[in-house]
């Protein structure tokens, strides 16, 4: 075997940059190590290591021909050749230096029980979810078991659905590879799943917490109905509780030698129908939440688990599933008989004959435009789904493997609905809402439209006057989010970057390191810029605060601590204060500029209108002096802006951008954070909203663009309209809210252009 490829790697040693190393559960457990979030310890055994098994044994020929001749979409077929092409992996060897190193790192982790996990190569991405697909061990003790379980997570990469997936979405066979995390295993009293969105209807001001006692698959498996929270993400209170009784738990079977074999246990009769997590836990679990949400800059699907009343973080994806838009169904079903209620799980409406799967082997008798009903999906079941209008199922919350393919297909599904599978008959027509949750006798779907084929939906065509910017940190996700109906970025973000960098930019000039800072950064930007040119990108120069920088290598030796940083030495500033750091972004920014012109410069905090000038005179002298290709805008978020708007737009800049969040907060002196000051909290207050209106008018008397980066937009619809009547060039919102923001954007601008 190939031993000068590195085959075993700790979670400290790798990132989110790794994905092609340790698959994309593996990068995250070892970015979530680094920034410090509470993650069980462990090793990964990488994609080299399975690579080099195939190569040594010999077996991808024989892989490779059993495939050659397969239709995925024979069910039959497919799991008679994934059998075989597991066997042949369970039945050959494992590399004896490959099964020392195994066995070496988990003695260093103390020869305690683990959880052996699958992390594909492809897996956990923006736009693609392989999760669950492969094969996970708990409670494995012994290092020939760890060695064994290895070997079962490379054999479930040929699994019949993973197969499946990889045909349907074209993706190589062996161009997927897979990684093994091993993890201290947590014997968890309470487990379960996060949304840091609500998954049904995308609203980001939401955090979705589903619980059970015991193990976590039995969320997965949709075999038990968790307890649901709903936590409002700006507040941090808990808006929704559900309770629900749970008669047995999955825990490691004590009696097994190699406690992967986990069994059903009871529960105490006076612990069923109690809370899985005290309301403190639930908030702990929610700022936990919003801190993996704010690191990735993206909605998370996360894992997690209590041990001994402490909390941990077992994995966190993208979510994968954020609706853009949803078909204005209105169906009017008006008094029509409701057979069943469940938990909605996906929107939209569906009418079909119903067909009642017991099993998955079953799924041959789903054919294209039935409603599938059953006690639970599991992974299996995928192939049908895909045929069916809508599913049901007995059990299972929102965050269930029903639940979760069926907004990945766009599918109505409802969950828990409890006797789904005994009260209704094959070949019965229902009508199914995700929206709600119901079940309803008959096709009762009835469209206003006199085109009974007719569905309206926000069109992602649509052109507005008013420009849909979106605001973007991650370098990653910029190639899919700019092939969406989006007209540049408006808020490029520049402190993910750095925090990927993950040193002080003083601390890399004292090394005499800064032009490696400033390559890294231009990198960053570059990949944005080159995906939305000739689009224009708008990059906010950096506006850590002096605590978030102290996180970064060297930070404290730079940094003071402050009693509020919010208020403190950041933005304008601090660029004034210390050009020498201020100058790498200057160079970054020059640096992408020679290729992608459609990058402008932006700068934050701007307190005084000398602050502006100065910081404009920087930028001429080091060589980004305003043009026909290169606009400067200054954010509009501290009340000095408001009072003297006419002042600051004289100094000579191109454009403005409201920074709705702080200005809302200072105008109103009141922390955002506040949980008791939440409620004064709002875009909408009368004072806030004269000093918008005071920035949009201004801005398009004296001739120059004007934005608003932020939520606020698409979360009041009253706001965004009163921000066109005045005259707003642009907004720029969160990806998820592209093609929505424009749909209510196109409904003002035909109202107002109809009232003229």
């Amino acid at each position: 075997m190939n031993l000068s490829k590195k085959c075993i790697v700790w979670f400290n040693e790798v990132d989110k940059k790794d994905i092609a190393l340790v698959g994309g559960k593996g990068a995250n457990l070892g970015e979530m190590t680094h920034a410090q979030i509470p993650v069980p310890p462990g090793f990964i055994v990488t994609a080299d290591a399975y690579y080099g098994f195939l190569e040594e044994t010999r077996v991808m020929e024989s892989i490779r021909q059993k495939l050659s001749t397969l239709n995925p979409n024979d069910s039959r077929q497919l799991q008679q050749v994934a059998e075989e092409i597991q066997q042949i992996i369970l039945n050959s060897r494992m590399p004896e230096e490959l099964a020392r190193e195994i066995g070496e790192a988990y003695k260093a982790m103390g020869g305690e029980l683990v959880a052996v996990r699958s992390s594909a190569t492809a897996e956990d991405l923006p736009d693609a979810s392989f999760a669950g697909q492969q094969s996970t061990f708990l409670n494995v003790q012994g290092e020939s078991n760890v060695v064994d379980a290895v070997k079962g997570c490379w054999a479930s990469l040929f699994n019949a659905r993973a197969i499946f997936y990889r045909a349907e979405n074209k993706f190589d066979h062996f161009q997927v590879g897979i990684a093994v995390p091993v993890q201290r295993m947590v014997q968890s009293q309470a487990s379960g799943v996060m949304f840091t969105l609500e998954p049904v209807t995308s609203d980001k001001r939401k955090i979705v917490i589903e619980a059970v006692y015991g193990l976590g698959e039995a969320i997965v498996s949709g075999e038990v109905t968790p307890d649901l929270f709903i936590v409002d993400k700006d507040e941090m209170r808990i808006v929704g509780k559900k309770i629900n009784k749970q008669e047995w738990q999955l825990i490691k079977n004590p009696a097994a030698q190699n406690g992967h074999l986990n069994i059903k246990a009871p529960i105490e009769p006076e612990l069923q129908s109690a809370p899985k997590l005290t309301d403190k836990e639930v908030i702990q679990l929610a700022m936990l939440g919003k801190s993996i949400e704010w690191h990735y800059d993206f909605p998370q699907d996360i894992e997690w688990a209590k041990e001994k009343g402490q909390l941990f973080i077992t994995q966190a994806r993208p979510v994968t599933t954020i609706k853009d838009s949803v078909a204005e169904f209105d169906p009017e079903i008006g008094a029509a008989s409701i057979l069943l209620s469940g938990s909605p799980s996906s929107p939209g409406k569906a009418s079909g004959p119903v067909r009642i799967l017991a099993d998955a082997t079953q799924i041959d008798k789903i054919l294209t435009g039935d409603i599938l009903v059953a006690q639970m999906t599991t992974p299996d079941y995928v192939p049908a789904m895909k045929r069916a209008a809508a599913i049901i199922t007995d059990q299972g919350g929102r965050t269930s493997h029903a639940a979760i393919v069926s907004r990945e297909l766009g599918i109505p599904c409802v969950v828990g609905a409890s006797v789904a599978t005994t009260s209704l008959v094959d070949g019965q027509i229902i009508t199914v809402d995700g929206s709600s949750g119901k079940v309803y006798d008959g096709n009762v779907i009835r469209k206003r439209s006199d085109n009974p084929s007719e569905v309206t939906v926000i069109n992602k065509d649509v052109k507005t006057r008013t420009k849909i910017y979106v605001n973007l940190a991650q370098p990653d996700l910029a190639e899919n989010i700019a092939a969406r109906n989006v007209d540049g970025v408006g808020l490029l973000r520049a402190e993910f970057i750095i925090s990927q960098i993950g040193e002080h930019p003083r601390y890399m000039l004292s090394q005499k390191r800064g032009d490696e800072f400033i390559e890294k950064l231009s990198d960053g930007i570059s990949t944005i810029a080159k995906a939305f040119y000739p689009r224009p990108v708008v990059y906010r120069c950096s506006d850590f605060k002096t605590n978030e920088y102290r996180n970064l290598k060297g930070g404290q030796d730079y940094e003071t601590l402050e009693e509020n940083p919010m208020l403190g030495y950041r933005g304008c500033s601090r660029y004034l204060k210390e050009l020498d750091a201020f100058i790498l972004e200057v160079e970054a920014v020059k640096r992408v500029r020679e290729k992608y012109n459609n990058l402008h410069v932006m700068i934050p905090f701007v307190r005084t209108v000398g602050g502006m000038v100065s910081a404009k005179e920087v930028l001429e002298i080091n060589g980004l002096a305003r043009s026909d290709d290169f606009k400067l805008w200054m954010m509009v978020e501290v009340p000095s802006n408001i009072f003297l708007i006419e002042k600051f737009i004289d100094t000579g800049i191109d454009g403005i951008s409201i920074g709705s969040n702080d200005l809302t907060q200072l105008i109103l002196g009141t922390d955002r954070d506040s949980q008791k000051l939440a409620v004064i909290f709002d875009e909408r207050n009368e004072a806030v909203q004269i000093a918008l209106e005071k920035a949009v008018t201004t801005a398009k008397r004296m001739g120059i663009t004007c934005s608003i980066c932020g939520q606020a937009p698409s979360v009041y619809p009253e706001l965004t309209e009163k921000l066109v009547q005045w005259g707003i060039t642009s907004v720029s919102v969160s990806p998820d809210m592209i093609d929505v923001t424009r749909g209510i954007i196109a409904k003002i601008e035909a109202n107002l252009k109809t009232d003229g």
